[in-house]
């Protein structure tokens, strides 16, 4: 279903929740482990992870009901006498949640998209404990351990699993019918590729337009050299727009893979559920979508079924550099209540999820390892482990690198129903990103 909403309006109302994030901070709202009972104690304490937490209850917000997580707090409830309650937040889960911290109502953890864009919007070094001296990351991959969960250099956020990546899936059985037995080493190739399945009478990609929110993975993957080269950076300081190169060149380019007649003949109406079913069944070549695919197809069937139909291969412009985008499933923020004790047990239980509980939480998720002693489960598709394994050369997308996360990919959905062109798309994501960065008080804007 298309948005009822303009991205104008939804930008504002980001916009404004970043200001009443601001406003409560300036006035002295929300609590601060520098005041008398949090203290700077609590910043830096790290309790060992089954420490005795007997009469003290902490609160978690969001995180997926029956996922892994539930294990995770029950186990530590029973191994340290603590209590944690749940918080829900309707959706948009992330405006909801920053609306109640701007007003003082604030949880002890949340489960929260751990990029520089959404850390800032949460107004991470007033709000957030720091956790750059947590016990854990020794363990970690390198690949993996400082990816995301940063604002400036300091970490905000603790990653608890493998984070998510922008890459090609494609069906091994229409890649084989159409004679493809190489995968693409860059844009140009895959296009080529595109081009050959559909001279075959195959759709060569599969989108989502329906859902909206797919659509932006098909620019942003051809922005990862550039962005290795410091594109964010340079819109971040208003040095480069959304409508300089390289940005307007990649949104160009996918209205033309869309003109060219490259898609699914439903492209503007297909759902997410829609993409998955029809890439399974081999309707379409190749799907750009990020581990939300996998985790999709994963309720329906079994890891070999997984591998034995289809394939990842990252791509990029020029070559094959995978751009990661970190969801809220895979990372976890502690806030400052100004409380020092349940400022600590909030830390602990990171530490017992990280530490002795990690083993089992990977188990009942089906999930990649990122901690180098601790193996992938028996259960984890050889997909995932070929996605994970990109992170390593990997780059930061739009939501990891920039200061704030416009609505690029509800303008691209504007530019698939025919309402905008690729030039409107990008003067009205450039002026959404300007309108953040002024709330935040951003230099250059």
């Amino acid at each position: 279903m298309r948005a009822t909403r303009s991205a104008r309006t939804l930008a504002v109302a980001a916009a404004a929740g970043a200001a009443l994030l601001l406003t409560s901070c300036a006035g002295g709202d929300l609590g601060s482990s520098s005041g008398s009972e949090g203290g700077d104690d609590a910043a830096t304490t790290w309790n060992d992870a089954t420490a005795d937490l007997s009469g003290v209850t902490i609160t978690f917000g969001g995180g997926t009901a029956g996922g892994p997580l539930d294990g995770a707090i029950e186990a530590f409830q029973e191994e340290t006498g603590a209590t944690i309650k749940r918080v829900t937040y309707p959706d948009p889960y992330e405006q909801n949640l920053q609306t109640r911290v701007a007003t003082g109502d604030i949880p002890d953890l949340a489960s929260w998209q751990p990029t520089t864009s959404m850390l800032t919007a949460l107004q991470a070094p007033a709000n957030l404990l720091p956790l750059d001296d947590a016990p854990w990351l020794d363990a970690m991959d390198p690949a993996v351990r400082d990816i995301a969960g940063f604002v400036d250099d300091t970490r905000y956020a603790a990653i608890v699993s493998s984070p998510s990546v922008m890459g090609v899936y494609y069906n091994k059985a229409v890649f084989a019918q159409h004679g493809i037995t190489d995968l693409p080493q860059s844009w140009d190739e895959m296009l080529d590729v595109a081009r050959t399945i559909q001279a075959g009478g195959g759709t060569a990609f599969v989108e989502a337009g329906g859902a909206q929110w797919p659509t932006q993975w098909a620019v942003q993957m051809q922005l990862a050299e550039a962005a290795q080269d410091g594109l964010w950076d340079e819109v971040n300081a208003g040095e480069t727009a959304f409508t300089d190169s390289p940005i307007i060149d990649a949104i160009t380019t996918y209205q033309g893979m869309v003109d060219e007649g490259l898609y699914n003949d439903d492209l503007r109406t297909a759902t997410f559920e829609d993409q998955s079913a029809h890439l399974f069944a081999g309707d379409g070549a190749m799907a750009l979508q990020v581990n939300a695919l996998l985790e999709q197809l994963l309720t329906q069937y079994d890891a070999a079924q997984i591998d034995d139909t289809l394939g990842w291969f990252p791509v990029s412009r020029d070559g094959t550099v995978a751009t990661t985008i970190p969801d809220n499933k895979n990372g976890v923020v502690a806030f400052r209540t100004g409380d020092a004790e349940r400022e600590a047990a909030a830390k602990q239980f990171l530490t017992f999820l990280m530490t002795d509980y990690y083993p089992t939480y990977i188990e009942d998720g089906g999930l990649v390892s990122i901690e180098t002693d601790v193996p992938n489960p028996d259960t984890v598709p050889q997909l995932a482990q070929d996605i994970a394994a990109s992170l390593g050369d990997s780059v930061g997308s739009m939501q990891s690198l920039a200061i704030a996360n416009p609505d690029l990919y509800i303008n691209l959905a504007s530019l698939l129903y025919g309402e905008m062109t690729p030039e409107q798309v990008a003067d009205a994501t450039q002026q959404q990103f300007a309108q953040l960065a002024q709330a935040q008080g951003a230099e250059g804007f």
